[in-house]
């Protein structure tokens, strides 16, 4: 499908998709905000100044803008906006245009960009909280069988030996070694497993150790963490499935040709 767009065209798209991206990623800072707490991906209630109480104004939820516009502060009370509601907002924005760049306008492009977004809410509750929801992981399952016809370079039979391929020796390990990885970990690394084929998987969890352990070493020498002490591994894995999502393949077939395969 991709082919017969005019390059010229793809500006345009790119702008709709930031457009769309940024919303979703609006809506992606009330899911990180209120899923922890009540369990739900929707509520009732309105957007509100968490420190006076006061309810948003619709013009004052424009994704990325408004906060700018209001120097990054509320509007009544005048207290400080984290920074990471339009560092959200633009990751949504950025995503969306990472996945069409890279994979076109194709339905596979859809599958990416919606397991990058809940990739991204899985990191950052993780970071907030130290726990995976077992909804997010839900939210997964679907994507993950879908990939089964929109990741055709990759076999049912290597999605299904993906699921086991990191998830059992991870649950193995916390077996023999209490906290080595938590319940969140090992559903998240098994979902993304079948998602992404076992080699990819491998590659993921590579990377997700690489990161993770050189954020480990940091945190040890700053003096900010203890030896022993629990460490977040989920954002790290999240960060590994999407590096693999997008150019796992291409990884893969650096590494193979260095050794003349």
């Amino acid at each position: 499908m991709t082919e017969i767009v005019p390059s010229s065209v793809f500006i345009y798209i790119y702008i709709f998709a930031a457009v769309l991206g940024s919303l979703f990623g609006s809506f992606l800072n009330v899911v990180i905000a209120r899923l922890p707490e009540n369990g739900k991906f929707f509520s009732n209630t309105r957007s509100q100044c968490p420190a006076c109480g006061h309810v948003i104004r619709w013009y004052d939820l424009f994704p990325v803008f408004s906060w700018i516009f209001l120097l990054g502060r509320c509007r009544d009370c005048k207290a400080r906006i984290s920074i990471r509601y339009p560092l959200v907002e633009a990751s949504g924005a950025l995503l969306a245009i990472a996945a069409i760049w890279r994979f076109g306008l194709e339905p596979v492009t859809i599958l990416v960009y919606a397991v990058t977004v809940i990739l991204l809410a899985i990191a950052l509750i993780d970071h907030d909280t130290s726990e995976i929801p077992d909804s997010l992981h839900i939210a997964l399952i679907p994507f993950a069988i879908l990939s089964i016809w929109l990741l055709t370079d990759i076999t049912l039979l290597s999605h299904i030996i993906g699921f086991f391929a990191i998830s059992v020796p991870m649950l193995l390990l916390s077996l023999v070694i209490p906290g080595a990885f938590g319940g969140g970990d090992i559903k998240l690394i098994a979902v993304c497993g079948f998602l992404l084929g076992w080699q990819l998987t491998i590659l993921a969890f590579f990377i997700a150790l690489l990161i993770g352990g050189s954020i480990a070493v940091y945190l040890m020498l700053s003096g900010r963490r203890k030896r022993g002490e629990h460490m977040v591994f989920g954002p790290a894995i999240c960060v590994g499935v999407a590096t693999s999502l997008y150019f796992g393949k291409d990884i893969l077939d650096l590494y193979l040709s260095l050794y003349g395969f």
